[in-house]
């Protein structure tokens, strides 16, 4: 499959751009932030159908597809896969301007060779094309990761999972790339839900310890996080909507979770401050085992009730957020710093009319990174806008780089993809007199600077 590593999109607008991308195109990739399955990745079952490839899992293209009033039966329904793909192909036909056209066509390129434009037209013969490669070399998971390069990929996992597709990839030693997994602690901080205590109940039994109060409940914590420290886990994550607007006492923190636990009542105040105990609590644990906190936010999720109850979670009815009040931010990472407990840190947003405050609070803090363009943000006028935004108020090294944060095993050019843009940005934003530092800020941009996360 390497044979195709070379037929990639070009964006590049300049000779200049040509040469710094040069440099960095065949780096490694270390994708920090992902959602693919380790599952998935130990059984390496070969796919059957670039159908299945494509549209197993990818909410970007089902919402692509809604976009264009495909009938939900062939996005997330029981029609087959050839009858989703013509679908597919109708709808990226006409999606001009849309990042997934462009990502489309460089996996077409870089994993089976493909350079037909992909449309209803032209669907049948792609699908043919594609799925002879796939019949031909038997192409699986695994096969995929490795003819990306990927040198690292950090899964996203619940505290209380069990690890156990972790353990056999690492047992079985035939993988190049390094599987690790993400504390992901949605999860653990998320005491307003109704079923809270079922979650409280499992992770009783993942840790083995009773949990009867918020002590109990930090030592479970901990008993899991050096578990997955023991497995390899670097960085950690939180994705949930909203942010605390305060941080609790320690007093007051026992009392609201206490009461929780009990199966009584806590006001909308109460589960904020009792929230922002818990960030900080995380934050000092972070700290002391060198994992990186990721936080993902001013996003909302599960928008459309009704579909996410036909469909579930992660199905491609999460939107942007409101801005988080950025003064609301900044007390809690505060506490967290002036408490010894801020680890390395990269924060994401998914509203970029954050930027300007995001980036200049980010400025006070040593060690805290803004995140890479997230999702709806991570096409190519966006991630200019962040290169343009962090490099005014920043500095554009402080970027830790480039992750798929993707079900999809074929989205590993999104990292060619972003090379691209940044490359652009750097031949734009430098001159002659700049010598090499156009290139050497590439390099820590698409790998270096990632590959230092992880040697801690």
């Amino acid at each position: 499959m390497v044979e195709y590593r070379d037929n990639v999109i070009k964006m590049l607008g300049s000779k200049r751009a040509e040469e710094i991308y040069a440099a960095v195109k065949d780096l490694p990739i270390i994708d920090y932030h992902c959602h693919l399955s380790p599952k998935e990745i130990y059984e390496d079952k070969p796919f059957s159908d670039i159908g299945e490839i494509w549209l197993a899992g990818d909410h970007y293209k089902w919402r692509l597809m809604r976009g264009y009033d495909v009938d939900e039966k062939y996005i997330t329904g029981n029609a087959s896969w050839a009858e989703k793909f013509d679908k597919f192909a109708e709808a990226v036909g006409y999606a001009l301007g849309n990042p997934v056209k462009d990502w489309v066509a460089a996996e077409l390129m870089f994993f089976f060779g493909i350079t037909t434009p992909l449309n209803k037209d032209t669907a049948e013969e792609v699908r043919k094309k594609a799925n002879a490669v796939i019949k031909e070399k038997g192409i699986s998971p695994r096969k995929l990761i490795e003819s990306a390069n990927v040198e690292y990929i950090a899964t996203t996992d619940d505290p209380c999972d069990s690890l156990e597709w972790h353990d056999r990839i690492a047992k079985e030693g035939a993988l190049k790339a390094k599987v690790a997994p993400t504390f992901r602690v949605d999860n653990l901080v998320s005491v307003e839900k109704a079923d809270y205590n079922q979650y409280i109940n499992k992770l009783e039994k993942a840790s083995a310890i009773k949990i009867a109060c918020l002590g109990d409940f930090e030592k479970a914590v901990e008993n899991r996080l050096d578990f997955f420290v023991s497995r390899g886990c670097r960085f950690s994550d939180i994705g949930v909507a909203g942010f605390p607007k305060s941080v609790a006492e320690k007093k007051d923190a026992e009392d609201i979770f206490g009461r929780i636990v009990a199966g009584k009542e806590a006001a909308a105040d109460e589960i904020s401050a009792l929230k922002g105990y818990l960030y900080v609590f995380l934050a000092a644990q972070y700290k002391k085992r060198g994992i990186t906190m990721q936080m993902h936010l001013a996003v909302t999720r599960n928008s459309n009730s009704a579909m996410f109850a036909e469909c579930g979670a992660d199905s491609g009815f999460d939107c942007v957020g409101d801005a988080i009040d950025t003064v609301t931010l900044t007390r809690v990472i505060d506490t967290m710093n002036k408490n010894g407990g801020l680890p390395e840190t990269i924060i994401y947003t998914l509203n970029p009319s954050m930027y300007y405050t995001l980036i200049t609070m980010i400025g006070a803090f040593r060690g805290v990174h803004l995140g890479v363009s997230w999702w709806f943000c991570d096409h190519k006028r966006g991630m200019r806008e962040t290169f343009d935004r962090l490099s005014e108020l920043g500095h554009i090294c402080s970027l830790i780089g480039m992750l798929t944060d993707s079900r999809s095993f074929l989205s590993y050019t999104r990292h060619d993809y972003y090379r691209q843009c940044l490359c652009d940005f750097l031949a734009d934003n430098s001159s002659e007199r700049d010598g090499d530092a156009p290139v050497e800020v590439a390099k820590k941009l698409c790998y270096y600077n990632a590959k230092k996360l992880l040697e801690g």
